[in-house]
């Protein structure tokens, strides 16, 4: 995983994200299954995304990528891309 401003994002934030977060946006058209995006609080109120693909028929969960959210791209809400 990538090195973000605040330090390695760790498996338990992920995992933290992962069983209180929200989907804030779906992708039902990706290839090879679904994914959504899931916004989530990890330690110390940092906001994290991760994007995933849930595949049910196998029940597992496949991880594409989780990042700290620009704030020039996302609303302060961290749930709304801004307007370009």
């Amino acid at each position: 995983m990538g090195t973000e401003p605040l330090g390695r994002i760790s498996t338990d934030e992920i995992l933290a994200v992962l069983d209180a977060g929200e989907i804030i946006e779906e992708y039902p058209e990706d290839v090879p299954y679904s994914s959504c995006l899931i916004f989530g609080y990890a330690r110390q109120q940092r906001p994290l995304h991760i994007v995933c693909a849930p595949v049910l028929d196998e029940g597992r969960l496949i991880i594409i990528t989780v990042y700290q959210p620009d704030p020039t791209r996302w609303e302060a809400d961290w749930r709304r891309r801004k307007l370009r």
